[in-house]
């Protein structure tokens, strides 16, 4: 990001504290930094905190004593604009045009690519408003930074939190490093949980959240790819057009899909979490409780990864996750074996950030040749764009 011109967009949330260890991680890069705040932001950070970072000033006005800031030249200037804290109010202007600050006159003007972090409480986040304002604004082509999950101002806990400053920067790095290296390849993705039902309202899941697969996805997508992606059942909602989206709820389901299209593909990546066992028999009708005790017969669920192992052909590649509670090594490599993976993605449940419902992840790839690569704790994002590049190197 070395001599990027970013603009800093901030607009009035507790998450605008963030804006100073963001804007300093910027400058720390290389790029420079033009801070723009909306009124009510100043309320919760000093422009003169942000400009001392910046060397630069901090403009919270389209005109002021100063004279004309001039919001056309501004955009024109940029090589990105973020705009992190977005409250659901400026999503909302940005979503419909309204222009009543610099940041959004700037938003308006700029010729650049434009990216958001939304920052607000749980149920705003939620709200099918807001919801709709964001679909909308990536439909214009802007690039949404996700939200974290987590304890929120208002004392709350779920989605809503501004993304750290070192994703939204990781962010930045992997769009300026953009490659188009796998134009050209196609991939087909599983991702996410399996529902395995036991009557009409019941199942039996996990708790992962897709996040790891969909980042992967979208990291391809972006360098090139023609990804189909079969989705568990999870909110997630990628909307990258290189992205095809297969929704699917058991695992019968996935195994139908997978198969199905793995032929078609140069690469197959095995990322969700597939429930291992499914009840032999499915209640018509909501099981009533009746006793202290309820049994449940169980039978084994299709093994996607070994029959998939089974038909790879020569030139394909086939990536395999082991996410491991104990003995972590030694079970992914016996999987990694099983199933005929070119590489195995290890994650432990021991490891602090690793694991379902997170932002981040640490992985350890394990091949074929017997060599292993450990890496650090990062964002899924950084943890995706590590796991494309080994495979890159295959």
């Amino acid at each position: 990001m070395k001599g990027k011109k970013i603009i800093l967009g901030i607009s009035g949330s507790i998450a605008a504290y963030k804006a100073a260890s963001l804007s300093r991680l910027l400058i720390k890069c290389g790029a420079e930094v033009q801070v723009l705040m909306t009124p009510a932001a100043t309320d919760f950070i000093t422009p003169l905190t942000l400009s001392t970072l910046s060397k630069r000033p901090v403009f919270s006005k389209v005109s002021s004593e100063e004279g004309w800031n001039n919001h056309v030249e501004l955009g024109l200037w940029a090589d990105a604009m973020i705009i992190a804290p977005a409250t659901a109010t400026t999503l909302a202007k940005l979503a419909n045009g309204l222009c009543d600050n610099v940041i959004t006159a700037v938003y308006l003007s700029a010729r650049c690519p434009v990216f958001f972090a939304p920052a607000m409480d749980v149920d705003m986040w939620k709200h099918p408003a807001t919801q709709r304002n964001v679909q909308q604004l990536q439909s214009y082509g802007n690039h949404l930074i996700p939200v974290g999950h987590g304890e929120l101002a208002s004392g709350l806990v779920g989605e809503g939190r501004m993304a750290e400053p070192e994703d939204i920067v990781a962010h930045l790095q992997a769009f300026f490093a953009k490659k188009t290296d796998f134009t050209g390849k196609k991939v087909v993705i599983t991702a996410g949980p399996t529902y395995e039902p036991l009557d009409p309202v019941r199942f039996i899941g996990n708790r992962s959240s897709g996040k790891m697969g969909v980042a992967i996805a979208e990291v391809l997508a972006d360098r090139g790819a023609k990804v189909r992606l079969v989705l568990g059942p999870s909110k997630l909602m990628p909307v990258h057009p290189n992205i095809e989206l297969i929704r699917v709820q058991t695992a019968q389901q996935m195994y139908e899909a997978a198969t199905h299209n793995f032929e078609q593909q140069h690469i197959g990546i095995l990322a969700a979490a597939v429930a291992d066992y499914r009840p032999i028999d499915v209640a018509d009708k909501k099981i009533k409780k009746k006793s202290d005790k309820l049994s449940i017969a169980l039978e084994k669920t299709p093994d996607i990864a070994a029959s998939l192992g089974k038909v790879k052909q020569k030139g394909q590649l086939l990536i395999g996750f082991a996410l491991e509670t104990n003995n972590e090594l030694d079970n992914a490599k016996g999987k990694l074996e099983r199933k005929n993976f070119d590489f195995i993605v290890l994650n432990s449940l021991r490891d602090k950030g690793a694991g379902f419902n997170h932002d981040t992840n640490k992985i350890t790839i394990l091949h074929r040749s017997g060599e292993v690569k450990a890496f650090d704790l990062k964002s899924k994002t950084a943890v995706a764009a590590d796991i494309v590049n080994e495979i890159r190197e295959l």
